[in-house]
């Protein structure tokens, strides 16, 4: 166990459903989950990523038993209305066997544009003066939502892509702006859902940017590293990130993981800029 295992935050879609375009594996067994959990237990990664939205992941983590962790979670769509957000979330601690949590985060940031969402957000700052929050924050998808929030909201914690791949949030400047505002920074996407750790199995889509995946895996290879070690000690070694979110598939995955040596002389980055590539959701 060499890598700096405290940084490293588990994600647990997984857990859920079916995640990830080059998951193999399907949704990891309620069995599986309490040994990761142990595993997870006996080295120091502290803190689990989960959401409402997640198919069954939170049901599963109370299951498992989750007390030494630190849990964060997002909401369910505020169109459903202020009262269903609310009551969705006190869902999320009774499935998680939890009294409180660590973070919430809003899930989907076009939330912030409907005309309820200052009274969600007072609601918000309500549980957490009530210590059923720790911390409110946001999950994130691009730099523009991103400068939004620090223009418009004070908050504790946001989760945002990043990977070796993606600077987009290092050249804009807004990983700073969030270290300046004391904002906790909860990278995913470090593996950019399976695309960092295999390039010869990956659908037809990204054909496009094959002249670069070549570069980068002759970049990786000059390293001496793997892509796996690579991808890793490059998200692990930016000091502006606070954790960084790791969906694992299966027991051996995650012991591939924490067995990383560590590598704590500055990785290049292998910057491309294209959203097309960085932005799941556009993927086809």
């Amino acid at each position: 166990m060499n890598i700096s295992l405290s940084k490293i935050a588990l994600g647990t879609a997984q857990f859920g459903f079916n995640y990830g375009v080059l998951n193999n594996s399907g949704q990891v067994h309620p069995d599986k989950v309490k040994s990761i959990l142990d595993i997870a237990k006996n080295t120091s990664i502290d803190t689990l990523d989960t959401a409402a939205g997640y198919g069954n992941s939170e049901e599963v983590l109370g299951r498992a038993g989750v007390d030494n962790f630190k849990i964060v979670t997002k909401t369910r769509s505020i169109q459903l209305g202020v009262d269903n957000v609310l009551t969705s979330f006190e869902q999320s601690l009774e499935k998680l066997q939890v009294r409180s949590v660590d973070g919430l985060l809003v899930h989907n940031i076009d939330d912030t544009q409907d005309k309820e969402f200052g009274t969600l957000y007072r609601e918000l700052n309500g549980l957490k003066k009530d210590g059923l929050i720790n911390k409110i924050g946001f999950s994130t998808y691009t730099p523009e939502q991103v400068n939004f929030l620090l223009d418009n909201f004070d908050f504790d914690l946001i989760q945002v892509p990043f990977n070796v791949f993606d600077m987009r949030l290092v050249k804009g400047g807004q990983l700073q702006m969030l270290k300046n505002k004391m904002v906790e920074v909860h990278a995913r996407s470090v593996f950019l859902q399976g695309v960092l750790l295999d390039f010869n199995n990956l659908p037809s889509y990204f054909s496009a940017w094959q002249k670069e995946f070549k570069k980068y895996q002759a970049m990786v290879d000059s390293s001496g590293l793997s892509l796996l070690e690579y991808a890793l000690n490059f998200a692990l070694n930016v000091k502006e990130l606070d954790k960084v979110v790791l969906g694992v598939d299966n027991i051996k995955h995650f012991a591939d993981i924490i067995n990383l040596p560590n590598t704590s002389f500055n990785l290049e980055a292998f910057d491309i800029d294209d959203t097309d590539l960085l932005n799941p959701s556009f993927w086809n």
